[in-house]
């Protein structure tokens, strides 16, 4: 084990003087380039100061004699030529550097995406690259359950279900030559992460580390709501389905109810209460009163605690709360109605 670790940290040194070397490189040839571009500068202003000097010899040339001019003539020429042959080797010069730098710049982003995906791997276990491309890459990943029998609203589900691990694999793509993300796809796409794939693209400092935790905790929390409203369809008088997405729970309950049921944050590992959102039927409910849905939200989510945090007991308790206040407003409704008087 310490000759592993030996091993690593020995790894991790190279890794690091490679990565300062390459900088060290690219500060280099950037000073290098930029004098090359001076010089560059330099010599096009000889060119025009030469040029234009001749050109104004020329048109003087009239009033004097040829002969006399004829030396001056091409010694002129001939700098002109020096000149432009300085100018073109420092041309060639410096698209050869531009090269360079672009070759460094390359292999620099290249050595800080394979140094992002080897801390990863480092600190996140199950956690393997499968394939990578220039700026995207195929990850399989292992997320590791919690074991449900240490946690006690999910003790029944245990009894009914093993799970584990769960293995997807995940692509990620940046943009060119940085570690920012471009976009993500989950194998399966059984979990919903498009908002943390969103936050992420917006923070400027997330890291891929950081998202990966995240998406694992999502799947984590996704598969155990699933696995309670699974174990709770078993017992349940109404038909329940998780809507993963909106982080919703929705209780068909009979007579065409449909009961919308919000998850707390952390839900069901953290015994935080339900609530009732909506309630809506396939058919208008034309005799039900305006208060009517309003009741029935706030009785049901005036619940004592204990039977909230619990699907089952919470949709039962809203088909009684439903049940009860229908008949309560079709009774407020009938005693409202006034006989019309009969005339004989």
């Amino acid at each position: 084990m310490e000759h592993l670790k030996d091993e690593l940290n020995k790894v991790e040194a190279e890794g690091t003087n490679e990565a300062k070397e390459i900088e060290l490189l690219i500060e280099k040839h950037n000073y290098d380039y930029n004098l090359l571009q001076a010089k560059c500068e330099q010599i096009r202003c000889s060119l025009d100061y030469v040029t234009s000097k001749d050109q104004t010899t020329e048109e003087n040339s009239e009033a004097i004699d040829s002969s006399m001019l004829a030396d001056d003539h091409t010694t002129i020429t001939v700098a002109i030529l020096d000149n432009y042959l300085e100018y073109l080797q420092l041309e060639d010069e410096i698209h050869e550097m531009k090269s360079v730098v672009e070759s460094l710049e390359d292999l620099q982003s290249k050595f800080k995406w394979f140094d992002a995906i080897n801390q990863i791997e480092d600190a996140l276990t199950g956690l393997k690259v499968l394939a990578f491309e220039d700026n995207s890459i195929r990850l399989s990943l292992r997320t590791y359950m919690p074991k449900l029998e240490d946690l006690s609203c999910l003790s029944r589900v245990h009894d009914s279900y093993d799970v584990s691990e769960l293995s997807h694999e995940l692509l990620i793509e940046v943009f060119e030559k940085t570690l920012k993300l471009k976009n993500v796809q989950l194998f399966p796409n059984n979990v919903h992460v498009s908002d943390i794939v969103d936050y992420a693209k917006t923070v400027s400092k997330s890291s891929l580390q950081c998202f990966i935790t995240k998406l694992q905790d999502r799947i984590i929390l996704s598969t155990l709501r699933s696995l309670v409203v699974k174990d709770a369809n078993k017992s349940s008088r109404h038909m329940l389905e998780y809507l993963d997405k909106d982080e919703m729970i929705v209780a068909h309950i009979a007579g065409g109810i449909d009961a919308y049921i919000k998850l707390p944050d952390g839900w069901p590992i953290f015994a935080s209460p339900l609530t009732l959102i909506a309630v809506k039927r396939s058919d208008s409910w034309n005799r039900t009163s305006l208060s009517f849905h309003a009741n029935v939200e706030k009785f049901a989510n005036s619940l004592d605690d204990d039977v909230r945090q619990n699907i089952l007991s919470f949709a039962d308790a809203v088909e009684r709360i439903l049940k009860e206040q229908l008949q309560l407003d079709l009774q407020a409704s009938d005693s409202s109605i006034q006989p019309k008087d009969i005339r004989v």
